[in-house]
């Protein structure tokens, strides 16, 4: 099967983009032909996937890229860690020349590759465009979609073309399922709930030297236990919530680390000094490589998310044996058992911090071994990518 898929974001940084990401390699492990299309900033080297890529450029800090880029950042939803520039905030050209770009690559990408079907991440602008193909077009809402349909009428004409001509809807938890239900009513048949699958080649149980990953993260100091978070620094992320939560549970013993970037990154820097948080260390971007480094050393891994329509972060710290405390809201509270983490009510930094402390101190203990294997057997994308085929082929 010849299968094209497209999404709003890069392959890197965002849930959607990991989750385009790990379908194309998954389908190519089963022998599918893939193409992916996708926005970037960064200059593409196209062997370097292992499938076919077609990048639509848009300027950001990589010069390489500019003589045939867009003159403008790749719009989110909120934000990203490449961009934080928004849908919302595109003029009437920008949002032409966006249309015009995507539209040339996705019908290059049909004449070219000839798929059969076509698999878009949200419910928005480019499924729209791809529904435009005579083809089967198959539509993965990831949540930031749906609160933007709820929050701006500018593209819900969009999502709404894009929700009547998709062949199927898949979601990926319950209430991401309700949501769409919700927003598009008529399109209750097609909707089908598969989980996020998370990359096991990528996120695993390993022997890490503590000294070691904290030296390679240019941390010289020692530290008994390890608090980490992965994410983009946005509101909903919660982060603010976590820092007010330090406060409460750092001591000299105790090191938080936070991974990730976003439009947010400098307000929390300046939030955890006016906390006089001292051992709380601000990492900025990293790859898988080091966030598994990162999850493996941590005690425990941190979801204080306000909304989160799945969480793809929760299940690859599982997967590297790193219990997790999140938010009892929308995905993740799909996925943490009493085996696995510890769920607490949302904008509650006073029970974060003292879950965080119950297992710190030991009060509260997970096997680490049974919390990777939780993962690997309930959440590695090898799981779904046949459910994912068959919906493909009905």
């Amino acid at each position: 099967m010849r299968v094209l898929l497209i999404n709003h974001f890069p392959l890197e940084g965002s849930g959607s983009g990991v989750y385009t990401a790990n379908v194309a390699t998954s389908l190519k492990k089963l022998g599918h032909e893939v193409k992916v299309i996708f926005p970037t900033n960064k200059r593409v080297d196209s062997g370097f996937y292992g499938y076919g890529v077609r990048p639509v450029y848009f300027s950001g800090d990589d010069d390489s890229v500019e003589e045939e880029a867009l003159q403008f950042n790749f719009p989110c939803f909120t934000t990203h860690p490449m961009s934080y520039n928004t849908f919302y905030e595109l003029s009437p050209e920008e949002e032409n020349e966006y249309r015009v770009a995507f539209r040339k690559a996705i019908k290059e990408g049909v004449e070219a590759f000839h798929p059969d079907v076509i698999h878009c991440g949200h419910i928005w602008v480019l499924s729209a465009i791809a529904s435009e193909f005579d083809l089967p077009l198959v539509i993965t809402a990831h949540g930031t979609d749906l609160i933007g349909y709820q929050e701006s009428e500018r593209f819900r004409k969009d999502a709404t073309l894009a929700a009547k001509k998709a062949k199927k809807i898949i979601t990926i938890s319950e209430k991401n399922k309700k949501l769409v239900e919700e927003c598009f009513p008529f399109a209750k048949d097609k909707v089908v709930l598969i989980p996020n699958g998370y990359d096991a080649g990528r996120f695993y149980l390993e022997n890490c030297s503590r000294e070691e990953a904290l030296r390679e993260l240019g941390i010289d100091e020692q530290f008994e236990k390890i608090v980490c978070f992965a994410g983009k620094f946005a509101h909903f992320k919660g982060i603010d919530i976590l820092l007010n939560a330090a406060k409460e549970y750092e001591d000299d013993k105790t090191c938080t680390l936070l991974a990730g970037s976003g439009e947010l990154f400098g307000e929390m820097q300046e939030l955890a000094k006016r906390l006089n948080l001292r051992h709380v260390k601000f990492l900025g971007n990293q790859t898988h490589d080091v966030l598994r480094k990162i999850y493996n050393i941590a005690d425990v891994s941190l979801a204080p998310s306000r909304n989160e329509p799945f969480g793809l972060v929760v299940v690859e710290a599982m997967a590297c044996g790193a219990p997790v405390i999140g938010t009892n809201d929308g995905g993740i509270k799909d996925i943490i058992t009493d085996e696995t983490g510890i769920l607490i009510d949302p904008e509650d930094s006073k029970g974060l911090a003292s879950a965080i402390l119950n297992v710190l101190s030991g009060k509260k203990q997970f096997d680490r071994k049974k919390v990777a294997e939780y993962a690997i057997n309930h959440y590695s994308n090898d799981n779904f990518i046949q459910d994912l085929v068959e919906v493909y082929r009905v």
